[in-house]
């Protein structure tokens, strides 16, 4: 990536993340390095390694409170490193991944297993990279060995379902905004499961069909990241999405595809240094008694079959910004759009005209209610405790 900034034209400069302090005071967020200011720059491609995601995270969240463009944002990478965060936060989308499941308690972990379709299953160290800490188990019982093995060495473990059919081979699609630039597909070697190119798997250049592709793009926009590489099994009810990275490496895509990744990134970055992205929520909730909210069109409500003019949110200072209709997100919708039962609308607006446009009964329900205490139960409370 050096070699392609120089080429175009730009200077870049490679930053060590651990020699960065960050310094905090009102209304001037800065950053220092090795001791000093750090200089001015137009973009950041952040290259976060997975033993330092805190602190990296933290001087990427100080860079953007800076208004420095950030090629990859601290949320979207910290939703990617953490294996079992990223599949939550894909679990409410309609993606497709491996049946997957996560434990504590060892009585139960074959009851899990069941429940995702029984051995063989694959076992995933929450933060892992390159392979590391990913382990295939025939049978429960040595599943239920495994992880109570991992647990007891304090480590949390992702139980996913084998996919058989992908035989130990799958895609990865190399995501930049909202394209995807380059895919390979990896192959696992000798009785390896593990694909991954470290790990000896071989690769080679594929062209993803129109359904692996908008996954692709659409796993790596729901983590929050610009660039990615999407990992997916070839899945007999289409693709499965097993992880997203925010630091993927370029030397298989580029061998792959012959294609210049890096200067790709570059180039996307150049074209949006003047557009950083921000904390939209944080933005708008500075305003006293205004907030973003989602609205959820129940069936039966009245706003079934109005049009959003119709439905007054203007009259009410009510702005939506996007409407969700199952799979579709239709962004800053029309006013003539004709609502349906289960859209949901991301709205700014007033809090209270927002909070009134819920039922007054589930209203009810979710305003807590203060009752005075019985003075029994706090003296019960507050007295000397008597020990037998």
């Amino acid at each position: 990536m050096v070699d392609a900034a120089k080429s175009r034209g730009h200077k870049p400069t490679v930053i060590n993340t651990l020699k960065c302090s960050i310094d905090l005071q009102s209304g001037k967020p800065d950053l220092y390095y090795k001791g000093k200011p750090l200089a001015d720059f137009d973009a950041v491609i952040p290259r976060i390694g997975a033993s330092i995601t805190y602190f990296g995270t933290a001087v990427v969240r100080q860079l953007e409170q800076m208004n420095v463009f950030v090629a990859n944002t601290s949320g979207g990478i910290s939703n990617s490193r953490d294996k079992l965060r990223s599949m939550q936060i894909l679990s409410r989308h309609h993606i497709g991944m491996p049946r997957t499941t996560f434990v504590r308690d060892r009585a139960d972990v074959i009851p899990a297993i069941e429940r995702i379709g029984g051995a063989p299953v694959i076992i995933k160290l929450l933060e892992g990279t390159q392979g590391v800490g990913v382990i295939l188990a025939d049978s429960i019982k040595i599943a239920e060995a495994i992880i109570e093995t991992l647990q007891t060495a304090k480590q949390n473990v992702l139980v996913q379902g084998f996919v058989s059919e992908s035989k130990g081979r799958d895609v990865r699609a190399f995501v930049i905004g909202d394209q995807v630039i380059g895919a390979m597909r990896r192959v696992a070697q000798g009785d390896e499961f593990r694909s991954n190119v470290h790990r000896g798997g071989k690769v080679e250049h594929m062209e993803l069909d129109d359904e692996y592709r908008e996954t692709a793009i659409r796993a790596a926009q729901i983590m929050g990241l610009r660039i990615a590489g999407v990992d997916m099994l070839e899945g007999k009810n289409g693709p499965q999405v097993m992880e997203v990275n925010s630091s993927p490496g370029l030397e298989g895509i580029e061998a792959a595809t012959q294609s210049d990744i890096a200067g790709a990134i570059i180039d996307y970055c150049a074209a949006h240094t003047d557009f950083p992205e921000m904390d939209v929520r944080q933005k708008l909730t500075v305003s006293r008694g205004y907030t973003v909210s989602e609205l959820v069109i129940p069936e039966g409500s009245h706003f079934v079959g109005m049009t959003i003019t119709e439905a007054a949110f203007a009259e009410q200072d009510i702005n939506v910004l996007t409407l969700y209709r199952g799979k579709t997100v239709i962004p800053n919708p029309k006013v003539s759009r004709v609502l349906e039962a289960g859209d949901r609308l991301l709205c700014f607006g007033k809090q209270l005209a927002m909070k009134a446009m819920v039922p007054k009964n589930t209203r009810a329900q979710r305003e807590p209610e203060v009752k005075e205490l019985d003075p029994e139960m706090v003296a019960h409370a507050t007295a000397n405790p008597v020990y037998s």
